[in-house]
């Protein structure tokens, strides 16, 4: 663990939320938004995907290379760097006049999303105890939930009563704030030592993580033969099993196997992988849903996103004394049912639901799933040994970024699937995001066996540490 001075101990959680907070209320707002920008563009808004899932894959595919970077060229200027190049691709997205022209901003503007929050995790992880893990996780999370809470109506305002535009021109006095304080007050962490890249598990790595990404949006947007898509599937997998059987014989792998010897770091990487199958196509899918589904204004659908955020930011506080209380298997084995059933609820909602419901299945399913998220992330790292942290917490945040996006793949596969179904019917639109709801709140249900695999013991020998709070 690296000893910090009071006052940077004090601001760096404050600089990396302030980069969290680019990212969320960019993905926030660009979700209210999708409908407008496809009129603007042209395009189908039930396949405005791409654009979310550009920026998602190239996270996904340049994260691994984060720890690697962070190590070789310090912590400073990587994270300096990823907050400027994010803020030029919001530039880019600004002044894009087609949607082609809108994707290849937003893979430039995921270059530096891919660098922003895995380094400052991992400044997070070598500067603080392990004790206080859970604690530091939970306040950076919280001001970065500003993000959800502003963006659902501030882009609902912004594409009713300007344009779509200005969405992302939002993230440069933010970017700004944050170049300055990174360069001012962010620790210059290295590597211990110096080691080769992994060049060939990269690419083999990010091969798979494409091919697999690619034959799900096959499904949706793209509408490719399923062969082809079962091609694309396969050939994803092959990439996958390659890279691990290389990795166990390589000594800089990316991600070495043997961090799967730690059980709760395995349990952590898989229940987040299928957790999010579920969870990560909800921010896509209800601004839609709020506006084709039910024909709310931009927004309206906006500011009914506000108490998804609102219970989202209430719960995080309580998440430490509850993991505390109950431990990480009670927590993440109740709490994925109980989320899962809360997604299959929204199947529920039509044109005759009213606001005050909407706003209450909302709000639980905010508090819900960000005491899942804080629980999933904070087990799957906190029993890692320190020289195994860089990696771990690199898979965590390529895993964190590839589910999100399989999920809305996967959430857009299905409404394109369930939309050509009830083509015929009057509410055809509605019938198919409730069906799409239903699918990923059973998915969500299923990965609590996951969770089910944790000890009782799994992440409580880190919290029973005493450390002072000063180092």
């Amino acid at each position: 663990m690296t000893l910090l001075d009071a006052r940077t101990a004090r601001l760096l959680p404050w600089i990396v939320a302030i980069a969290f907070f680019m990212q969320t209320l960019d993905g926030t707002i660009l979700n209210t938004a999708l409908p407008s920008m496809a009129a603007d563009l042209s395009e189908d808004p039930l396949r405005m995907q791409s654009v979310v899932i550009a920026y998602m894959l190239t996270v996904a595919l340049l994260i691994p290379a984060s720890g690697w970077l962070a190590d070789r060229f310090g912590t400073r200027h990587i994270f300096f760097g990823a907050i400027a190049l994010f803020s030029f691709g919001s530039l880019l997205c600004a002044v894009s006049q087609s949607l082609n022209m809108l994707v290849i901003a937003r893979i430039i503007q995921g270059l530096g999303g891919a660098l922003m929050m895995p380094v400052g995790r991992l400044v997070v992880l070598r500067a603080y105890p392990r004790s206080e893990l859970v604690r530091i996780m939970s306040f950076i999370t919280l001001p970065g939930l500003l993000g959800p809470l502003i963006g659902p109506t501030l882009g609902g305002w912004l594409v009713e009563y300007a344009s779509w535009h200005w969405i992302f021109l939002l993230n440069l006095p933010v970017g700004a704030l944050g170049c300055w304080a990174a360069y001012r007050f962010m620790p210059e962490l290295r590597g211990s030592e110096r080691t080769r890249f992994d060049l060939l598990g990269f690419l083999l790595f990010g091969a798979s993580m494409l091919l697999i990404t690619m034959a799900l949006e096959g499904l949706g947007e793209l509408h490719l033969p399923h062969m082809r898509v079962v091609l694309l599937l396969l050939g994803g997998l092959a990439c996958l099993a390659a890279y691990w059987l290389r990795a166990g014989r390589t000594a800089n792998a990316l991600f070495p196997p043997r961090l799967f010897n730690t059980r709760s770091f395995a349990v952590g990487i898989f229940g987040n992988i299928f957790a999010r199958l579920g969870t990560g196509a909800l921010p896509f899918l209800t601004p839609l849903l709020l506006q084709l589904g039910m024909g709310y204004s931009p927004a309206q659908a906006g500011m009914s996103m506000i108490p998804l955020a609102l219970a989202a930011m209430a719960m995080k506080p309580l998440a430490k004394p509850l993991i505390d209380r109950l431990g990480y298997r009670r927590i993440l084995t109740f709490n994925t049912v109980l989320l899962g059933l809360l997604i299959t609820s929204m199947a529920l909602v039509d044109g005759q639901t009213s606001h005050l419901q909407l706003a209450i299945q909302l709000s639980l399913i905010g508090a819900f799933n960000s005491l899942q998220f804080t629980a999933m992330n904070t087990v799957t790292l906190i029993d890692l040994p320190d020289s195994e942290a860089s990696s771990g917490n690199g898979l965590l945040s390529v895993v964190v970024q590839l589910s999100i996006s399989m999920g809305i793949a996967t959430g857009a596969a299905l409404l394109s699937g369930f939309s050509l179904d009830n083509r015929q019917a009057a509410d055809g639109v509605l019938s198919a995001f409730q069906s799409t709801y239903l699918c990923i709140g059973l998915l969500t249900i299923l990965a609590a066996g996951i969770f089910l695999q944790l000890s009782t013991e799994d992440g409580r020998s880190a919290r029973r540490v005493k450390v002072d709070v000063d180092e």
